[in-house]
């Protein structure tokens, strides 16, 4: 232990190499942002006042999602991207926190609209670069945006008892894309706002290209015959959870035994399907008991059901609504990975823009790996924002000048050297967006 620890004593820590870049791999983020032509779509499309921060705001954008893609959480973290030669490989300037802060805090509803704009575009862009399934499955769900404090504009306690913000999102099942976001205040129920919600949603996706069919997949929380009416009237498929009311309940009691099927494929303990009319809709209810030991002595039913209008047979719904859970990973990787993990100003519309830019950031990490060509076989879906920020976004690199032509020199034997050369070269070969 002594010869180690004085080794490591002896080493001399300065602050002084201009040409080090602390996250090289914010190189394939930002190459991909170029081919979408996002700094020049919010530049015209988001019209703040000068006085607030208007002047270019698409650079101000981009410094917030570059540096929640590279982890940051507080509008502070901003200044790690003014740490050396990083400016350099993000191709826009990177704007102070001081300028940040006074830029979010100049939005208003109808900012946030324009920058809700400028997603729908970017989504639709980046899906002409990819492959768009011919039946699109999309989950709908609420979260608890936690805060602290009283200066929390809009912050309220919710059903959960928590102090915080109760955003709602939508997210694309097969690639963990969020689709749409919309920042609500913490007293607002599940319902609120989902009728509009879903009308804005699906007219984004049909416009970003998306011309089969779509399925969406909600919890008992949104149960409303309304938003089930405009789904119908809007051509969607649909899978929503239903409350066990009183009459459904009576319902459920008189179904004979032999209509319960039993579910061959359920993780824990047993589950049985059958199904009937509730409402003038199809109703699949499912029961569920654990047989374990250490919980109930005489096991009973739980029951759960859901409404669907689509036709196939009732254990393979059942388990195609049950893979709406998924949804819960897309929103704690938007939590955890993309910057959403704090709501960072006392201004709720400010922190309403905060959560569209970790949405973008959030959908920018899911694409370098989709259109990129870097996303794991054998995965289901691409991988979350902290194991791409490990292996790629957190490289560290030095920029330097060799005969005129810039370089930038990674880690000799770095793990992911093959997959960052093959993203960096598919990201480059893409076309740049016509601009608008």
């Amino acid at each position: 232990m002594g010869p180690v620890s004085r080794g490591i004593d002896r080493i001399a820590v300065t602050f002084d190499e201009d040409h080090l870049v602390a996250n090289a791999g914010l190189l394939l983020v930002a190459t991909l942002t170029k081919r979408l032509g996002i700094q020049a779509l919010v530049n015209t499309m988001v019209r703040l006042p000068r006085g607030r921060g208007g002047f270019l705001p698409g650079r101000k954008v981009l410094t917030v999602v570059h540096a929640m893609v590279a982890g940051a959480t507080h509008i502070d973290h901003a200044d790690l991207l003014r740490a050396g030669a990083t400016e350099q490989v993000l191709g826009h300037a990177v704007m102070a926190p001081s300028t940040l802060g006074t830029f979010l805090r100049g939005f208003t509803f109808g900012h946030l609209r324009q920058l809700d704009r400028v997603l729908a575009e970017v989504l639709r862009r980046a899906w002409s670069l990819m492959t768009v399934p011919e039946r699109l499955v999309v989950d709908l769900d609420s979260t608890i945006c936690e805060v602290t404090g009283k200066k929390k504009a809009g912050a309220a306690y919710g059903y959960t008892k928590v102090l915080g913000y109760h955003p709602l999102l939508a997210t694309r099942a097969d690639t963990g894309e969020v689709l749409h976001a919309r920042m609500r205040k913490g007293s607002a129920n599940t319902q609120r706002g989902t009728q509009r919600f879903v009308q804005e949603l699906v007219a984004r996706l049909r416009r970003a290209g998306a011309t089969g069919e779509i399925t969406m997949r909600f919890d008992s929380g949104f149960w409303s015959t309304v938003t089930i009416g405009e789904l119908e009237r809007l051509g969607v498929h649909y899978t929503m959870g239903v409350r066990m009311v009183k009459p459904l309940v009576r319902l459920v009691e008189e179904l004979p035994e032999a209509s319960w099927r039993p579910v061959a494929d359920y993780p824990v303990g047993e589950a049985q399907v059958a199904e009937c009319s509730y409402l003038g809709r199809r109703t699949i209810v499912r029961r569920t008991r654990t047989l374990d030991r250490q919980q109930q002595l005489f096991a009973t039913w739980q029951h759960f059901a859901f409404v669907t209008d689509l036709a196939q047979d009732a254990l393979a719904v059942d388990a195609f609504h049950r893979a709406h859970a998924s949804v819960e990973l897309d929103i704690r990787d938007l939590k955890e990975g993309a910057g959403l993990a704090h709501c960072p100003s006392g201004n709720f519309w400010a922190n309403g823009a905060w959560l569209l830019c970790a949405v973008l950031a959030h959908n920018l990490l899911r694409w370098t790996q989709i259109v990129g060509g870097i996303a794991d076989p054998l995965d289901a879906r691409p991988a979350v924002a902290r194991t791409v920020r490990t292996r790629l976004v957190s490289m560290p690199g030095r920029l330097v000048n060799r005969s005129g032509a810039p370089i930038l020199r990674a880690p000799t034997r770095w793990p992911w050297q093959s997959s960052f050369t093959h993203a960096l070269d598919t990201l480059r070969a893409l076309p740049l967006a016509a601009v608008t």
